[in-house]
């Protein structure tokens, strides 16, 4: 007699009944159930991709940390050893950064233009990884070469060797008459992030800059940081700034420090996706909830259809207990099965989204993500096992819990009541 109530609620379950409005709202539930779970786990991934590469792609690019001085700084060689010294930090990169407008055979693009130093750039950052023509070294001081976005480069009509001018939007005063500062480099390499900084950055050497902008020609603005943990980025930061501060106080104490990190100039980007994955991710639960309630109301009205089954299992000598288990059988089957076929679909979505989007973006012609408004261009996604089982966990719990009702109702069926109009 054990056994009996599996028996009779799986063969409920596969059985055909009398009453097609059931199986109907049964069927509903369990696709309902699938979609949930199959979209909570696709759009987890995502979102998980889209932090992904906010961390490894664009914060191995926009620095860590920035510590800046309101004058420039001649000396900065012997600073290096100070900031290098602290045990968080990996990477130190002096720079000068400004905007500009750039004019080749295109169109004129207003950019960020940074001058930086190439060896340390390279020890920080994984642009020259991804350098699609030339070197980062080809910025050398007394050649005038640039390096850009690929992006910037097509938008500008510019090839590997031709000649971009640069103009910083300062004045300069002479005997002629107010002019603007420009100067024509030679682009000398291209890289490719897949983000909006493609299109909007250009490097040069440091020293180069300092020029154009009437600095000394060693000088620089600050520097830019790389630590180990980048959620500790805005202490460190503050830390090495305070070292600079006790450090150059007594040659040149009238010199101020500013202190800036990524959580300021990209922070909002990256709280933006964390709220984005708890809404979607608490409104995909309420599709798997809506799935629960059709759960309730198929079994409330298998109950009411089953009526004389259950009173005849009662008068056979089945528990109360026993007939609950009936219906946990069958309402428990509706949701094991509907999550693992949203479990399997979602894994196999998630592992293919990009090429489904590129698929789609194929057929209508049209690009989903466009590195003008997003910073990336395609569809990222990283599925992460331990999503995938707190999904399937919290989704069988909930159609777990929405049979006890009516188990419950099943239970307190009466068999005299039941039997009355058979």
């Amino acid at each position: 007699m054990n056994l009996l109530p599996l028996q009779i609620g799986l063969r409920y379950l596969r059985a055909k009944r009398r009453n097609g409005f059931v199986s109907f709202i049964s069927a509903v539930s369990m696709l309902g159930l699938t979609l949930g779970v199959m979209l909570l786990i696709i759009v987890l991934s995502v979102m998980n991709g889209f932090e992904r590469e906010l961390r490894t792609r664009i914060l191995s690019v926009v620095p860590h940390g920035v510590v800046q001085s309101d004058e420039p700084l001649e000396n900065w060689q012997a600073l290096v050893p100070v900031l290098e010294a602290h045990p968080e930090v990996q990477g130190v990169m002096p720079f000068i950064e400004g905007q500009a407008l750039l004019t080749g055979s295109g169109n004129p693009r207003p950019a960020m233009v940074k001058g930086i130093e190439p060896d340390s750039l390279v020890r920080t950052s994984i642009l020259e990884e991804h350098m699609t023509q030339g070197s980062l070294h080809d910025l050398q001081p007394g050649e005038w070469g640039v390096v850009m976005g690929d992006l910037l480069a097509n938008r500008l009509g510019l090839r590997l060797g031709d000649r971009v001018t640069l103009m910083i939007p300062e004045v300069s005063l002479s005997i002629a008459g107010a002019h603007p500062r420009l100067r024509q480099f030679t682009l000398v390499g291209t890289f490719e992030l897949g983000a909006e900084i493609d299109a909007n950055l250009a490097l040069v050497h440091y020293q180069q800059l300092a020029r154009l902008q009437r600095m000394p020609t060693d000088s620089i603005q600050g520097f830019e940081l790389r630590v180990n943990d980048l959620f500790q980025a805005p202490r460190i930061t503050r830390e090495v700034a305070r070292e600079l501060y006790l450090t150059t106080m007594e040659q040149d104490p009238g010199r101020r420090w500013f202190a800036n990190d990524w959580t300021i100039t990209q922070g909002t980007l990256f709280q933006a996706i964390a709220l984005e994955k708890r809404m979607v991710s608490l409104l995909l639960t309420a599709v798997i909830a809506v799935a629960a309630f059709n759960i309730i109301s198929s079994l409330v009205m298998m109950v009411t259809d089953k009526q004389g089954d259950i009173a005849i299992l009662r008068t056979m000598g089945a528990s109360r207990a026993q007939v609950m288990v009936v219906f946990l059988v069958q309402g428990t089957a509706i949701g094991v099965i509907g999550v693992l076929l949203g479990v399997g679909l979602g894994i196999i979505g998630a592992l293919t989204i990009d090429s489904i989007v590129a698929s789609i973006e194929q057929l209508l012609g049209q690009q989903v993500l466009n590195s003008d408004i997003y910073f990336i261009n395609y569809l990222p996604s990283d599925l992460r096992w331990p999503d995938v089982v707190r999904v399937a966990l919290i989704s069988f719990s909930i159609a777990v819990l929405a049979t006890l009702y009516p188990a419950w109702r099943a239970a307190q069926v009466l068999p005299s009541e039941a039997l009355r109009y058979e």
